[in-house]
């Protein structure tokens, strides 16, 4: 019997989650399918800049885990970019996770306060 997986820990869910080329008709466009775990791996490590293990510990997950979602989320990124194909974001094991500092807004009267 295989070990059950653990769920991943994402902060937050994609707001776009359709690329496509420009050009090519949806209906003779390829797609792959880029879980949303797989995103948030890309996220943290190439826009936020976290080293691996750090983003392996913000995930929940091993650090060679992280670094499978890695390679397999470039791959199919560079695959979609050189073979033109759309990108959907959607699927897999995760939990969102809501730890990110947010802006906390009062409104006093008729005037807005940012604190």
């Amino acid at each position: 019997m295989p070990r059950p997986r653990h769920c991943r820990k994402v902060e937050c869910t994609p707001n776009v989650i359709y690329f496509k080329p420009a050009g090519i008709p949806m209906t003779d466009l390829d797609e792959i399918n880029l879980t949303v775990d797989e995103f948030e791996s890309l996220r943290l490590k190439d826009l936020e800049g976290f080293n691996q293990e750090e983003c392996a510990k913000k995930m929940n997950i091993s650090q060679p885990t992280f670094h499978r979602l890695v390679i397999t989320a470039r791959k199919k990124i560079a695959d979609s970019i050189v073979n033109g194909k759309g990108i959907k974001i959607e699927g897999g094991n995760f939990v969102v996770s809501y730890h990110r500092k947010r802006k906390h807004i009062r409104y006093h009267g008729k005037r807005e306060v940012q604190k």
